[in-house]
């Protein structure tokens, strides 16, 4: 199993940010209040901005030494050497997305229900949600809620990262419940301060 620290997983969203100027300066600040891996995923841009971005993000993480993923689209991960790919149900099977990235690489996977769990080989870690109710994804499934998160973490090996609606105070229940992370968007992204955003979150984690 790779060691990834999942802990505090930022997925940047070019809308709150304010395009790519500010999802690089949202990532820098943020990695520097805690965060640790961090996702692109900008759902409504073509495939050139989609390189354009994952370039720049890349050229700041690398020397941090913070994993950048990319969500869905494999040729951008591949391209830009980004650390890995998160896919969803409908995007390529894991399978054939490790055979184009390699071994080496991080594929994440969603997972909103227990029936999923049948088709996780080759994953190295699981997004799990929506746990709470949430605004930045609109094709999102039905909110699971803590106790059948919980559920699906101790039903599978892998690290689960818990995602949907996610913020500084509703965060500790799903650690507890065995998330071995916590996935967040709008908790970081647009905030005056994306630093002390994350330093939120890392100031829960301890004090719990």
């Amino acid at each position: 199993m790779k060691c990834v620290d999942y802990s505090l997983y930022l997925v940047l969203d070019p809308d709150l940010c304010g395009g790519l100027d500010g999802m690089v300066h949202t990532a820098r600040q943020a990695v520097a209040g805690g965060v640790t891996i961090i996702q692109l995923r900008a759902s409504a841009w073509k495939k050139r901005r989609w390189l354009d971005a994952a370039l720049a993000l890349k050229a700041l993480l690398a020397p941090l030494g913070v994993p950048l993923i990319i969500n869905d689209h494999v040729d951008v991960a591949m391209l830009a050497d980004a650390d890995g790919v998160h896919l969803g149900q409908a995007d390529l099977p894991v399978a054939k997305a490790r055979c184009l990235l390699g071994a080496d690489k991080i594929v994440g996977l969603s997972v909103s229900n227990a029936a999923q769990l049948t088709d996780v080989d080759g994953a190295d870690y699981l997004g799990v949600g929506p746990v709470y109710p949430t605004r930045t994804k609109k094709d999102a499934a039905p909110v699971l809620g803590v106790e059948a998160f919980s559920r699906i973490a101790a039903a599978s090996s892998l690290p689960v990262v818990a995602i949907g609606g996610i913020d500084a105070d509703n965060c500790a229940p799903l650690i507890a419940a065995g998330a071995h992370g916590v996935a967040v968007v709008s908790a970081i992204c647009g905030h005056d301060d994306p630093r002390a955003a994350a330093r939120g979150f890392r100031r829960q984690r301890t004090e719990d």
